[in-house]
């Protein structure tokens, strides 16, 4: 039986990109559900949380969906289902997030969200455009992304884990922020994966196979 993946729609930006992006990666050998019912989320193999906007936003417009979060726990955490986090995706896992004054988030993984300051004044913020990856770790979804492989990203706050054991890659721009999480059974990466051409597809590709 073809396994199922919830890619979560809770009004968040880029959810139609992210879909083609997976159905692309998965080449029949998922099904991509655009979802925001508990039972279907509950009950799906692995779950992808995309993400575009401001946490408190984002985390709000989770939390406005009845049930939405306890589904996406009992699958994560109840039955072990892998879970991806995408940009925002990724920041909702932290223990909060400090736009716009303070925000509880999932606490998945321990640490907090907070503005890029940039030691190097000619690096702008929003972070947009392509970088490279750096101090590449061996988990699974990310090893093959070897440093020095440039991905897409798109925004101006980041998230610092608490344990530096979390983050499975770093980026450099003006000064080092984690670009990739994992924790057990639950990634994110702080880029965008559908927009990072084959080096994105690949680590989806990855994520659908990933056996934490």
């Amino acid at each position: 039986m073809m396994q199922r993946v919830a890619l979560i729609d809770y009004g968040s930006g880029n959810l139609r990109s992210a879909e083609k992006a997976l159905v692309k990666a998965a080449a029949g050998r998922a099904e991509i559900v655009v979802t925001c019912d508990p039972d279907t989320v509950a009950n799906a193999e692995r779950l992808v949380l995309p993400g575009v906007g401001a946490f408190a936003a984002c985390m709000s417009a989770l939390e406005a969906r009845p049930g939405l979060i306890e589904a996406m726990s009992e699958a994560v955490h109840g039955k072990g289902a892998p879970f991806l986090g995408v940009c925002v995706g990724m920041q909702l896992l932290a223990s909060r997030g400090l736009e716009f004054g303070e925000t509880p988030g999932l606490d998945w993984i321990a640490g907090e969200v907070r503005r890029l300051e940039p030691a190097d004044p000619a690096a702008k913020v929003p972070h947009m455009g392509w970088n490279a990856l750096t101090d590449v770790s061996d988990q699974p979804i990310v090893a093959p992304l070897k440093a020095g492989e440039p991905v897409y990203f798109t925004h101006s706050f980041a998230f610092f884990p608490k344990d530096e054991e979390n983050v499975t890659a770093w980026v450099d721009h003006g000064g080092r922020f984690p670009a990739a999480v994992a924790r057990g059974n639950v990634a994110g990466v702080q880029f965008h994966p559908e927009k990072s051409q084959a080096s994105g597809l690949s680590l989806l590709s990855r994520f659908l196979e990933w056996r934490p």
